[in-house]
């Protein structure tokens, strides 16, 4: 077997002091070419494992416990060879620069290209006849990348009227790779990238503010419709909740079956969003089903949220080889056998047959991998489906919701996909934020709302509970109280890794929201001090934006500003949204600090906002954002454990406003006026004068100018849709 090293001192030593190079193996615990095909193919192989023993020292690094490594490698394979991915193949010196790399390799010769150990022999050859001309190439790129990637702004902001141009050129060119029929933007394979949906929303808000509602609704049909489709097809696990990585067909059937965390919680936020707006329940229904699916199957028992589950499993005890799928698909058998008289009506609704499902697009099973198999998917409307049985809809839903339950208990004693139960901080950060939003915008929902498993219909307020827990375990297990400092990532204890730029921007936006959307202010306090830390830590003070890693480790040869807004949202895209927030709730010097910020990261990305906005949607936002004259500040006063003041805080979350900063106070707490005193004298003083005996004040600020208060939660939304018109006639 091969005799693997973790990324770090041991073998780095090991390497020099035999003066032979290293094998890195960069992947990740879910991923299925690393994992399983060249793991089966290559590394249990004895004569592989043998040259890598004899010539080699082997490292094998995952990239989610180390986004820095795997982030200088593989901008070094995708530079030199037009394209990267995982597994992620490199060979380095004793000095860790890079020699050569590549991706997956197959075990032997093939199709004319070379396997994993020609590759092995060459590279053996090449370093001990060419080493010096090999190590000269790597130290040059490794310069080159350097300069390439610490980009420096020449200005310290981006004018207002360019920046406004960003979103509008951004939801262009994401309109125009719309696909009508399916939804979604580009073709297949299609990701859930939930930041198109973001920006999509932020334009709608802005076309309903100036009145262009026919606009509007187009953008809203858009998103509604992709949502639709998603939540519809097989890419969303109808019978257990929450979503799959990806659909290999353009119709969001076949998916890649991992399901990872930080699809989750952007996904639910943006059918959240969508739920604020249009008022429909079906929304509600699909964040819902994600939260509840987490909440089942993904959180520790000190409230922990792990990372991901695999796509493979085995199809029966001891089968000797996992198969992709094999947890979540479905024979027609399989499904008469447990549903009975039931079976004929979900076998129609879900499109199973017995020849097998997967034969909507030449793109969904090409190897025949699926053949007799089926993977649930929508094809037509409940209420359509539910008139041809002659069921009202509630009937109807409610036969399916009996079936999905008794699917899942037998799905329950299949052998279940491998868990990664790493605990990521800025993964856990994009959950929790999804969970302390649902706390309030799902109050809104009509009395006597009937949920159909797997969703759970509990209380929102538990889903504030879940939220609160999380950020604890982060407080308590992956924070470091006196160097104020987070590690990434926790399994059987902290992890070597220091918290990197997404940890610290992705946590401190989940606290916003939890203080926004929960009202402790201690949440609040932790955001504050955490932003001070990533300054200090990843800030470019002379050159502008952040950094992806704090730069004190040797053995991480580059210091990367990421912008890419993909399946995750950049460190600085968040980071800079993160500061919009924060200049809303202090008072004028720390205020404009924060927006310096902002104005200087962003124009170290002015040639990319400008020429490539569609890969950064929420940096786009971002910089929009930041042009708005004030934000709204809704500030709500009053004793926060009472009814009514609760029911204050989900009308201030009853319509949607992505420049809007809600400030929960109780001026009777010391510890708050303390803080109100010192940091926005203005907000404590609204607290101080509101009217006394009223369990809840509502005041709405903008452009500095205050409307009266009002005390009832019907009075705060009729004032806040007072900016917008009538959103629910747009969609």
């Amino acid at each position: 077997r091969v005799d693997w090293y973790p990324w770090g001192d041991e073998a780095f030593e090991k390497a020099r002091k035999l003066d032979i190079p290293i094998f890195l193996s960069i992947g990740y615990s879910t991923c299925h070419w690393w994992c399983h095909v060249m793991e089966v193919e290559s590394f249990e192989n004895e004569e592989v494992a043998k040259i890598l023993n004899d010539w080699f020292v082997s490292i094998k690094v995952d990239r989610e416990e180390r986004p820095d490594v795997d982030k200088v490698y593989m901008t070094y394979v995708s530079a030199l060879y037009g394209g990267g991915g995982w597994p992620l193949t490199v060979f380095l010196s004793p000095n860790l620069k890079p020699l050569m790399g590549g991706t997956y390799f197959p075990p032997d010769d093939k199709y004319g290209r070379p396997g994993f150990k020609t590759i092995l022999r060459k590279v053996k050859e090449a370093w001990d006849t060419k080493r010096d001309a090999l190590e000269k190439s790597g130290n040059v790129v490794i310069e080159q990348l350097r300069d390439a990637l610490s980009a420096k702004a020449n200005f310290q902001d981006v004018p207002n009227d360019v920046a406004v141009l960003y979103v509008d050129q951004c939801v262009e060119k994401l309109a125009s790779s719309y696909d009508p029929k399916f939804g979604g933007f580009g073709s297949a394979p299609k990701f859930p990238r939930p930041v198109e949906d973001c920006i999509m929303l932020y334009k709608f808000r802005k076309h309903m503010e100036a009145r262009q509602e026919s606009e509007a609704q187009n953008i809203m049909k858009m998103v509604t419709h992709t949502l639709q489709c998603m939540a519809r097809g097989g890419v969303h696990d109808h019978v257990g909740g929450g979503f799959h990585r990806y659909s290999v067909d353009e119709c969001w059937h076949v998916p890649h079956f991992e399901k990872m965390l930080y699809d989750q919680g952007q996904i639910a936020n943006v059918y959240l969003d969508t739920y604020v707006i249009t008022g429909d329940e079906y929304y509600s229904s699909v964040a819902r089903d994600i939260l509840d699916y987490l909440r089942r199957d993904m959180i520790g028992e000190d409230g922990e949220i792990f990372s991901a589950e695999d796509a493979d499993s085995a199809e029966y005890e001891g089968a000797p080889r996992k198969k992709e799928g094999s947890f979540y698909v479905w024979t027609s058998q399989e499904i008469e056998d447990t549903l009975g008289e039931n079976a004929e009506l979900f076998k129609n609704h879900y499109y199973v047959k017995s020849s097998g499902n997967c034969d909507l697009s030449g793109m969904s099973d090409p190897h025949n991998e699926f053949s007799g198999k089926n993977v649930l998917i929508e094809r037509k409307p409940g209420s359509l489906m539910a008139s041809k049985y002659g069921k009202s809809v509630d009937e109807y839903y409610g036969i399916l919701g009996e079936c999905r339950q008794k699917l899942f208990d037998v799905r329950s004693k299949r052998p279940r996909p491998h868990l990664d139960d790493k605990v990521i901080v800025s993964w856990n950060g994009l959950a929790i934020s999804a969970f302390a939003r649902a706390s309030q915008i799902l109050k809104s929902g009509p009395p006597g709302t009937k949920f159909y498993f797997p969703v759970a219909g509990c209380d929102p307020v538990e889903y504030l509970q879940v939220a609160e827990k999380a950020a604890n375990f982060i407080k308590e297990k992956l924070y470091d109280a006196s160097s104020k400092r987070l590690h990434h990532s926790y399994r059987n204890g902290p992890a070597k890794a220091p918290g990197f730029l997404d940890d610290y921007a992705f946590l401190i936006n989940a606290l916003l929201d939890l203080y926004e959307y929960g009202g402790k202010i201690e949440w609040l306090l932790w955001a504050v001090e955490l932003q001070v830390i990533q300054d200090e830590l990843f800030l470019d003070k002379q050159g502008g934006g952040y950094f992806n890693t704090p730069g004190e480790d040797p053995s991480v040869l580059l210091r990367v500003k990421e912008d890419y807004d993909g399946a995750e949202p950049s460190g600085n895209s968040m980071a800079a949204i993160n500061m919009v927030r924060l200049s809303s709730i202090f008072d004028a010097a720390k205020s404009e600090g924060y927006k310096r910020n902002v104005e200087h990261l962003l124009a170290v990305f002015e040639t990319r906002l400008k020429e490539l906005g569609i890969a950064l949607p929420l940096m786009c936002c971002a910089a929009d954002m930041l042009t708005v004259p004030s934000r709204k500040q809704v500030v709500l006063v009053g004793n926060k454990a009472s009814p009514e003041f609760q029911d204050m805080v989900a009308a201030a979350f009853s319509s949607y406003d992505p420049n809007r900063t809600v400030i929960q106070i109780d001026a009777s707490n010391m510890e708050e006026m303390a803080f109100w005193e010192s940091n926005n004298a203005n907000i404590a003083q609204m607290a101080r004068s509101s009217p006394s005996g009223k369990p809840a004040v509502a005041h709405v600020c903008q452009e500095f100018k205050c409307s009266p208060p009002v005390t009832s939660p019907g009075a705060l939304r009729e004032l806040l849709s007072k900016t917008v018109a009538a959103a629910g006639s747009a969609v």
